[in-house]
């Protein structure tokens, strides 16, 4: 599925509702040209959403941390929210929380433009031990991380003692 962006506003900040792949290619120049005729045209505060994208690669993120400076020099700024834990390459790439900050739904980035609002911010910390413990949950279901004894036994099993 191509890239499909539709764009909207709330309370004055633009919001981006991004769905499909978010890769190099037609849909990485779409993103792209949308931010900079976004920004030539003074929405300097815009949020990204990127709860229905379902691939995300290193060129599309280059180009969301390439823009994100371009709209701080425009006076406003760039949030992304609903970052989802299936994006792999986003939480290799931590770097992306240094660029700027991601929020976990709408009305956290929202807020976010409003200094007098309380903000929730992105715990980078968080989502990995939240990822972590849903893989150690998934993995104890399906019995792939049994804890062994040094004898090699699965803890629980008991052990034969010869006679």
């Amino acid at each position: 599925m191509h890239l499909q962006v539709n764009q909207r506003e709330s309370e004055g900040i633009v919001v981006l509702d991004l769905k499909g792949r978010l890769i190099l290619g037609p849909e990485d120049v779409a993103l792209r040209q949308r931010l900079q005729a976004l920004r030539e045209a003074g929405s300097t505060n815009v949020a990204l959403n990127l709860k229905d994208v379902s691939d995300i690669d290193s060129t599309a993120l280059g180009t969301i941390i390439f823009c994100a400076p371009k709209f701080q020099e425009a006076g406003g700024r760039l949030a992304l929210f609903n970052l989802s834990p299936s994006h792999s390459a986003l939480s290799n790439a931590v770097e992306l929380n240094t660029a700027f900050e991601i929020y976990p739904d709408e009305v956290s980035a929202l807020n976010s433009f409003f200094p007098e609002r309380a903000i929730q911010h992105y715990d980078i910390l968080e989502f990995v031990e939240e990822l972590g413990q849903k893989q150690h949950a998934g993995d104890i279901e399906s019995g792939k991380n049994l804890e062994r004894e040094p004898n090699g036994q699965s803890r629980g099993e008991s052990q034969k003692v010869p006679k």
